[in-house]
């Protein structure tokens, strides 16, 4: 995936060598068939083309704006499995009393599950060993328990539930709070859903079909259409166009799907580091005590935390 960086131009070009390579030797052998047979030479108004190119641009921009929601959609998803770990990670720390070393357990094990379910979804959503780099945060009863299961994030969502319920059961959650929480891993089984939504839903075969169909079209007309005007030089002339269209319709290919481990894909990995950074760092500075603060333009009410 990519982030900040640019996308390389060697990676972009690579995208579409084999097409262009074809676009290349179709405009020579049209410039050069012109060249020695002149009585037999073949023109078409330009207007043909153009026409073709303006229902082509019609439905690529149509193409990328469905490949950009889904790409967005995903993106949004992933912020709210943000949002939804540091709550839940919130919950547990204010909920369960810090006191208990068996409910601290509990909690430093909840937090620790609910960052191995990111890294499991982000892998099982490209198609990888979902075990990777999640399977170091589990005990060795929860890998177990999840080889039982074809699905491990909806398997580890399970355990999040267990645990819960043995949490209310040994008063550690009061009816409210086991509500929160539960409703906290419901958004989060709904996210797990959406992106398997995304993932599993093929973008309509026909369309890009159609979309080709013209294209090809499109681009077998116009050496015929630009001979007359460039001669010879209508071969890089071709090959610019064509080049154009086939980067458009490539870019849109790779925004249809946001979990195929792609430079353009949505950054679950990335995403996931920061979900275990910011967990971890409120799992360890969970034991606070509350000072005033020394700045006298604050109200003597108002507090601050530090670290003990």
């Amino acid at each position: 995936m990519l982030l900040k960086d640019n996308i390389p131009v060697k990676y972009v070009v690579g995208k579409i060598k084999g097409e262009l390579l074809l676009v290349a030797a179709y405009a020579v052998l049209i410039a050069a068939f012109h060249h020695y047979f002149p009585t037999l030479r073949i023109s078409i108004p330009i207007a043909v083309p153009s026409i073709l190119a303006t229902i082509i641009s019609l439905l690529l921009a149509f193409r990328s704006n469905q490949a950009y929601d889904r790409w967005w959609e995903a993106r949004g998803i992933w912020g709210a499995i943000v949002n939804d770990s540091r709550s839940l990670t919130r919950q547990l720390i204010t909920f369960l009393d810090s006191g208990n070393e068996e409910a601290e357990h509990f909690k430093n094990r909840f937090v620790k599950r609910q960052i191995a379910w990111c890294y499991a979804l982000s892998q099982s959503l490209r198609g990888q060993n979902a075990y990777v780099r999640s399977a170091e945060l589990l005990v060795d009863e929860e890998v177990k328990f999840t080889r039982r299961y074809s699905n491990m994030p909806n398997s580890l969502m399970k355990l999040h539930g267990l645990d819960t319920r043995l949490a209310y059961k040994n008063g550690w959650l009061t009816d409210y709070q086991q509500v929160e929480v539960d409703r906290t891993l419901t958004r989060l089984c709904d996210a797990m859903g959406k992106c398997e939504r995304i993932k599993n839903t093929v973008f309509p075969s026909t369309y890009s079909l159609y979309i080709h169909f013209c294209l090809y079209l499109f681009i077998m007309l116009l050496p015929f259409g630009l001979i007359e005007y460039f001669g010879l030089f209508e071969v890089p002339l071709i090959i610019a166009i064509a080049a154009a269209f086939l980067l458009v319709e490539k870019m849109a290919i790779h925004l249809q799907d946001p979990f195929e481990n792609k430079p353009s894909d949505t950054p679950t990995t990335a995403i996931s580091q920061t979900i275990e950074r910011d967990l971890k760092q409120m799992l360890n500075d969970s034991n606070l005590e509350a000072v005033s603060l020394p700045n006298k333009t604050v109200r003597d009410e108002a507090k601050v935390f530090y670290i003990l």
